[in-house]
């Protein structure tokens, strides 16, 4: 039996903050990705209830495999009647396939298992050739669409910092962001690149001791000690001009630009960057694949296509930073450590009359050894 408090929530990232080890997770979260589940395993949680589908069979994601992995029990499709059902703070007991609250049996629900989860992805696999021939096309669709609004000049909001000339870190919170700011951390440090944190990737550069200079998105995933310590805030709004994420902003009783378009929040912060002519743009944890942009229930990529297309050549990602970039020690230091070094052993050496014997008979012993 498995028994804890419900913590429940339609959106998972919203749910992850609130989340503690005595807790079971009730979410609803079709094709659960693979950062949502690290971000549950993390979480420590006993257990996580699904209310829709793990594993839909479009394309194998990895969320479930990963809490098996861990050992955090998921079980599938519990239904939205019982995501209704169940209440904030409720304690639940997972008996066998039966969920129970306050001793009253609600609904069946199915553990998945590591043979389950396998024959799914299979199916899943099976099916990808279909979903990535639909995910094309409608990439393809919308950017022939949406072109005009990615290569005609675009009225930028106002930056209170120079990028003119510098580098750019944009930082999301995609898959294996942590592992990457680990690897650049000297760069980092030394380089001292402007940071503009894409909603919770704000608190990915918080987690690290650095404060976000700009934070783009819509703000319903990044913590409000995140939004007050950063220099700038820009809600991301749709094209009619509504952004829902200023409301937010206005309770907070902060300021912030409003910047209508099309595409992720993500394009939003590379464009800021290219548009202000930062030198080099430097992405963590960016979604630059289908399975991503599928994870993140998107049916295509139109927007990242074309803003990749136009500011591609100033973008590095993390992984290719750790490689190229090395914090080295130069010559001249070395050889300045060398000097310091020995010049008190050079003033020891005259001032010491025993320095001095010892080391006359070393040069001694060594001229009659070469027979000198």
């Amino acid at each position: 039996m498995i028994r804890g408090y419900a913590k429940k929530d339609k959106k998972t990232k919203n749910l992850i903050h609130r989340l503690k080890p005595s807790d079971i997770a009730v979410i609803i979260h079709r094709d659960l990705d693979e950062v949502a589940a690290l971000h549950l395993v993390e979480s420590k949680v006993k257990a996580v209830i699904n209310c829709d589908r793990s594993i839909s069979g479009r394309f194998p994601n990895q969320g479930p495999l990963i809490l098996f992995k861990a050992g955090i029990p998921l079980y599938d499709n519990a239904g939205l009647e019982f995501f209704e059902q169940v209440k904030e703070g409720d304690f639940l007991e997972i008996y066998g396939d039966n969920i129970y609250i306050d001793n009253k049996r609600i609904c069946s629900v199915q553990l998945l298992t590591g043979n389950r989860i396998k024959q799914l992805m299979e199916h899943a696999s099976d099916n990808i050739l279909d979903t990535l021939q639909s995910f094309v096309e409608n990439t393809l669709n919308y950017a022939m669409k949406e072109k005009k609004l990615f290569f005609s000049p675009i009225q930028m909001p106002s930056l209170n910092i120079n990028l003119k000339a510098r580098h750019v870190l944009v930082v999301a919170r995609g898959k294996n962001y942590k592992e990457d700011l680990k690897a650049i951390r000297s760069y980092i440090d030394e380089v001292n690149p402007v940071k503009i944190g894409v909603d919770g990737g704000a608190d990915a550069l918080l987690e690290f001791g650095w404060n976000p200079d700009i934070i783009v998105g819509d703000m319903d995933s990044v913590s409000d000690i995140a939004l007050v310590k950063c220099k700038q805030r820009i809600v991301h709004a749709y094209l009619d001009g509504h952004a829902p994420g200023m409301e937010r902003i206005r309770k907070l009783q902060l300021n912030a630009n409003i910047f209508a378009f099309p595409g992720t929040s993500e394009d939003i912060a590379l464009l800021l960057a290219y548009e202000n002519k930062a030198e080099l743009i430097v992405a963590v944890g960016s979604h630059t694949n289908m399975i991503d942009f599928l994870e993140k229930g998107r049916k295509g990529m139109s927007s990242t296509f074309l803003v990749r297309m136009k500011v591609g050549y100033k973008i590095i990602d993390a992984k290719g930073v750790s490689e190229l970039y090395r914090s080295k020690i130069k010559f001249s230091y070395i050889a300045l450590l060398l000097v310091a070094a020995l010049l008190p052993l050079s003033v020891v050496l005259k001032t010491s009359p025993i320095i001095r014997e010892f080391s006359r008979l070393i040069a001694l012993r060594f001229k009659i050894l070469l027979g000198l």
